[in-house]
């Protein structure tokens, strides 16, 4: 293999093409050349960049007047520079890339759609979801205001019964974080959800398919459980999160809190991750307990639930799944769990009062 051969020069100054001859010098690794004007360089092989243009090469180098280049078109010698630049690990992994060819091409392709994918699906809900941080409680209360006053104007809300329900909720302790206020609705749909100012909203549908109180104590302790958390505002911002990527990594809580008010009207029927539901049924599950209150009653509501669906789907479901797998988990809680029951007449009283 040639290390002598001839190439073109552009010193940087100009964009005068300058024959020259070039030698190649493997003991030193460099490129010596000097042009027909009697102008000659030594270029440091490892100091210089490189271009492949199929079987010719272009090196770049900068110098104080610019970037100056040679252009070496001699296909022996540019192999014989490559071969010192391989055997002397001076390719960089750019070059190996642009050199390993269409296969190794579309598997890198296939990669980069597959982490894109999976971006997507998990790492931009999960950014979402965190982004919650960014927004202060308070904004909680104003997106709960707006809800109540967008969907539940026209609801038959039961004064009285709503009274009776926060009643029945003051004698729990429910662990919450923020004041709990109970809203008692009376419509034929089984449903219930928390809001993320704290408001809980009762429809007497649900009521109405419970058997005994400690059943409405497991409701309410799972409800509170997704305020404590704030699952909503999670689970809204995860749903969102294409949306809230963006500001999240700004750090934007304006464009976050825009985003999210655009989309208040779905909080009843937002449904809850496996994991938000699994937190909300461990610790309403410790509520029961330690109000001294039936664990059977969350077991009990979870298979009525269900059976109810094997009918018709209530709302409840929609939003919070009741799986065969949640009433195993809490079976298991049930046998497994020490527990102290005590009949709570006050309850029980109250109860009866919502029923009628």
């Amino acid at each position: 293999m040639s290390n002598q051969s001839v190439g073109i020069f552009f010193d940087g100054k100009s964009a005068v093409p300058q024959p020259c001859s070039l030698f190649l010098d493997t003991q030193k690794g460099m490129i010596l050349f000097e042009t027909e004007t009697g102008h000659h360089e030594r270029w440091l092989i490892s100091a210089v960049s490189f271009e492949n243009f199929g079987n010719s090469l272009q090196l770049q180098k900068q110098s104080t007047d610019g970037v100056t280049i040679l252009k070496i078109t001699d296909a022996t010698f540019a192999a014989a520079i490559q071969k010192f630049r391989k055997e002397n690990n001076h390719i960089n992994w750019y070059e190996k890339l642009l050199a390993s060819g269409f296969k190794m091409h579309l598997v890198l392709a296939l990669v980069i759609f597959a982490l894109i994918g999976l971006t997507y699906l998990y790492a931009i809900p999960w950014v979402g979801e965190k982004s919650v941080v960014l927004i202060p409680e308070s904004f909680d209360d104003t997106m709960s205001g707006t809800f109540i006053s967008d969907n539940l104007l026209f609801s038959d809300v039961a004064s009285d019964k709503s009274k009776v329900l926060n009643a029945f909720a003051k004698e729990l302790q429910l662990n919450n974080k923020k004041n709990l206020k109970f809203i008692f609705v009376e419509e034929d749909i089984v449903n219930a959800f928390a809001l993320p100012d704290g408001t809980i909203v009762v429809y007497s549908g649900i009521v109405n398919k419970m058997k005994n109180y400690d059943e409405l104590v497991a409701l309410l302790g799972h409800e509170a459980a997704h305020v404590n958390h704030r699952h909503s505002m999670k689970m809204l911002c995860r749903n969102l999160s294409g949306y809230l990527f963006i500001s999240a990594i700004l750090g934007d809580a304006n464009g976050i809190m825009a985003t999210i008010g655009d989309n208040v009207n779905s909080f009843q029927s937002l449904s809850f991750s496996r994991e938000f539901e699994q937190e909300a049924d461990r610790e309403g599950f410790a509520i029961v307990i330690k109000n001294k209150v039936d664990p059977n009653g969350m077991l009990n509501l979870f298979k009525r639930l269900q059976d109810e669906g094997d009918a018709i789907v209530p709302e409840f479901l929609s939003s919070h799944p009741v799986t065969q797998q949640r009433i195993s988990t809490t079976s298991q809680l049930v046998k497994s769990t020490p527990h102290q029951v005590e009949a709570n007449s006050k309850l029980q009283q109250l109860f009866q009062r919502l029923k009628k």
